[in-house]
């Protein structure tokens, strides 16, 4: 992290360097002290930017591939629960921090009680009705209620696909869970913190699925391992969840990763469910930003060789859909077990960490299993080395590369504003030590000269502005066109729910027309849990990842539509720059220096991040059964009111075959309304990403572009009639004026000395390690 934290703390002393030269300009009585503001704003955003910018590395993979493991292995420490159950769709944030501390924040009652509706559509046995209000756990009728109706489900409904059923788990899991948290919860999300010796407790809700459901983030600092404070490392849910949900939340936070590590487990090897995931991480776009851990175990292996002919074909696997993927081979438990050890012989000594509920601590068992290990060495050699290997890759990526890209940006408006502050401060020390007369007729040729550069100003900003409505209409029809319910994405939706083939067997092999004489509502169920997981995993699996590759090319769009906007404007600015310098020729005054870097547009990530720009989260997509429950729970009502008036008026009641044909009507209906949901949540969806993120990014896009062509303006238009006002009315002492621009002259060379030092060392450093 040597070369991270030189780039970084250069560029922050700098800026404060450049901003305590603006604050010496405000002590010579009577200057214009408005000069500097907009150069002031620039570094002030620059420091910023620097001081807040966070790396994020996404780490996943299967469920029971190791991750949790892994992450505790990069922190030396047990801190994250190992093994939370499935049912959960929690992202755990991990930072390196000055202390212990969990920070838990809790869902709101209008997501709880979403979440519970969205399960409790078509339950049996729930005696509710069209027109009853929405269900809100803080009742204790509605509680009840549904506690009922669960207890009457039959067996055969409690599971799916050789599993217990995902929604009965999740709802089941909200009543439990209820009263141990219902104090903490409010119509607001809450955030509970948990430090130093209370810590631990964060692993009471993770590990506790009653308890985890109610999470919506969970957030850690942890206050050793080699990690560096401005990287945040997340700890995914299994990529191969059940609940298409989890998938569509791993999406999102993907979406604002760096780095993707994917551990995979050298027990099982390349799943299909592997193949499946990254090949969806492929569709989004970012499968160049992924790195290969494999995690082995030294118990499943016989040999270094074996492990070797796994680790080969595990790669010929994987490079079928990443060419040439970077892969590592280390025991994610045995770092572990060797950090804690570490950690523990050092704990007699005074100068030893706090240790919190035993977070080093090894126990009888498991140092019996380190001392084993210990003495394989051909496998803890070579996880020591891979773990090396691994780090120096990763922190070449999170680091060199990553730095070089932002510093870059900064360094060079860093260097225009520099060069022209340094530009201000010749001109007014040779304005001072001259006569006024000559200072006089060389203010009228530079106000003349900044008039010109004033209008060029207003061209920029009215091309800009402009470009930007240009731009707003293309993406906006980009947008429409892509969502279009007739030819767009939605149209694989479509296709996808007409098409499915319900099964019309029960879990017990019946079919859907004895069953449905005896329990129509439980058929309907049945089908309609089947069927809503089917759309949700191709939601997730197939369309989430078409509207991300979709979004980052409108992404690319945006910028290079407002970079191109830069191009004439830097040759314009270019020549005024000759003819400025030509008068200051004239009057034997030192030139700008004209040595201008291309513009270019800051990274996109950090413009988002700075600007606190978020893409609407992916599972907002999925969230379309409002409307669904109404008309299905209508059809069936209607149904079932049939059955009950033929049996009053003892008329009898449809044969097997009529049941069978009005299920089959219900899930025809439900299709149909499914449709129509969808088709609403897709437009819904489309207004939000226009609105509240692509024209917002446009917006921020030409923000920052305009500060940028401002910076290299402002040399030329920076107001420098008032000391020679000062000079001519007798109101400013010369020699006090004169000593402290010597000062910030000094100072300005400094910084200037700062930044070319900067140049070359960004590129002595930017040479991959072996």
């Amino acid at each position: 992290m040597d070369t991270y934290h030189f780039l970084k703390n250069e560029l922050l002393d700098i800026t404060r360097e450049m901003s305590a030269l603006f604050s010496n300009v405000k002590t010579i009585p009577g200057m214009n002290h408005h000069s500097f503001n907009g150069w002031e704003k620039t570094c002030d955003n620059i420091h910023q930017q620097l001081s807040e910018e966070v790396i994020r590395v996404a780490v996943v993979g299967p469920i029971k591939s190791g991750k949790s493991t892994f992450v505790n292995s990069l922190f030396n420490g047990d801190y994250l629960k190992r093994g939370a159950g499935v049912v959960t769709s929690i992202v755990t944030r991990i930072r390196r921090g000055q202390s212990l501390k969990a920070s838990l924040c809790f869902k709101s009652y209008d997501d709880i009680n979403a979440d519970i509706e969205q399960a409790m559509v078509l339950l049996p046995s729930l005696n509710r009705q069209a027109g009853d209000h929405g269900f809100d756990i803080r009742k204790k009728e509605d509680r009840e209620t549904l506690e009922q109706a669960l207890g009457n489900l039959k067996a055969d409904l409690l599971i799916s696909n050789d599993t217990r059923n995902m929604n009965s788990v999740l709802l089941t899991s909200y009543l439990e869970g209820y009263e141990k948290v219902k104090d903490v919860l409010s119509s607001d999300t809450v955030i509970r913190e948990y430090e130093g010796d209370s810590f631990a407790m964060h692993k009471d809700f993770v590990g506790d699925d009653t308890l985890a459901v109610y999470l919506r983030d969970v957030q850690l600092e942890i206050h050793t391992g080699e990690v560096d404070s401005n990287i945040e490392i997340a700890d995914c849910q299994g990529s191969d969840s059940p609940n298409p949900l989890h998938l569509a939340m791993i999406q999102d936070y993907l979406l604002l990763t760096h780095l993707i590590v994917y551990v995979i487990s050298s027990r099982t090897g390349v799943r299909q469910a592997d193949i499946k995931f990254l090949s969806i991480i492929k569709k989004m776009g970012i499968i160049d930003n992924i790195l290969f851990v494999i995690n082995f175990d030294f118990n499943e292996h016989e040999s270094e060789d074996d492990l070797n002919a796994l680790v080969e074909k595990i790669r010929a696997e994987v490079s079928l859909i990443k060419p040439d993927p970077e892969i590592y081979t280390l025991s994610g438990l045995f770092n572990l077990f060797s950090a804690k050890k570490s950690r523990s012989e050092k704990s007699d000594s005074p100068e030893s960490d706090f240790n919190p509920a035993g977070f080093y601590d090894l126990s009888p068992k498991d140092s019996l299993r380190l001392a084993q290990w210990e003495k394989e060495k051909a496998f803890s050699d070579l996880s020591a080395q891979e773990t090396k290997r691994f780090e120096s890759y990763f922190n070449h990526k999170l680091t060199t590369e990553r730095y070089a890209l932002l510093c870059k940006n900064h360094l060079e408006r860093l260097g225009v504003i520099s060069s022209g502050v340094e530009h201000w401060i010749h001109i007014n020390t040779d304005i001072l030590s001259g006569d006024a007369h000559n200072a006089n007729e060389m203010i009228k040729k530079i106000k003349r000269h900044q008039k010109k550069m004033n209008q060029i100003k207003a061209m920029t900003e009215t091309t800009l502005n402009g470009t930007v409505k240009k731009v707003r209409h293309t993406v906006k029809a980009d947008i429409d066109r892509f969502f279009d319910t007739r030819s767009g994405i939605f149209t694989g939706v479509v296709g996808f729910i007409r098409n499915y083939n319900v099964s019309y067997y029960d879990n017990g092999g019946n079919s859907v027309g004895s069953l449905a004489s005896a329990d129509f509502s439980n058929s309907m169920y049945l089908m309609f849990q089947e069927f809503k997981q089917a759309v949700d995993s191709f939601m997730a699996e197939t369309i989430n990842p078409d509207i991300i590759r979709f979004i980052k090319e409108e992404e690319k769009k945006i910028r290079e539509s407002l970079e191109s906007v830069a191009e004439p404007y830097e040759v314009m600015v270019q020549e005024a720059l000759d003819e400025y310098n030509k008068i200051m020729e004239r009057f034997q005054l030192a030139p700008i220096q004209g040595d201008q870097h291309k513009i270019e547009l800051p990274d996109t990530e950090l413009i988002k991040q700075t600007t606190e720009l978020k893409f609407p989260p992916m599972a907002a997509s999925m969230r379309y059964s409002a409307k669904i429950k109404t008309e299905a729970i209508m059809h069936f009502g209607f149904y079932t009111a049939v059955r009950l008036i033929k049996k009053l008026f003892k008329k009898p009641v449809e044969n097997e075959a009529e049941s069978s044909l009005a299920l089959k009507k219900g899930v025809s209906r439900l299709k149909q309304e499914t449709e129509k949901a969808t088709a609403f949540h897709f437009k819904d969806y489309r207004e939000n990403i226009k609105f509240q993120y692509v024209f917002r990014l446009v917006e921020a896009f030409s923000t920052i572009l305009y500060d940028i062509l401002l910076d290299r303006l402002h040399a030329h238009t920076t107001d420098i009639s008032e000391i020679v006002n000062l000079i001519n009315k007798k109101q400013i002492d010369k020699h006090a004026a004169s000593q402290l621009l010597k000062d910030m002259e000094l100072a300005s060379r400094g910084i200037n000395t700062r930044i070319e030092t900067l140049r070359e060392k960004m590129e002595i450093s930017d040479i991959r390690p072996n």
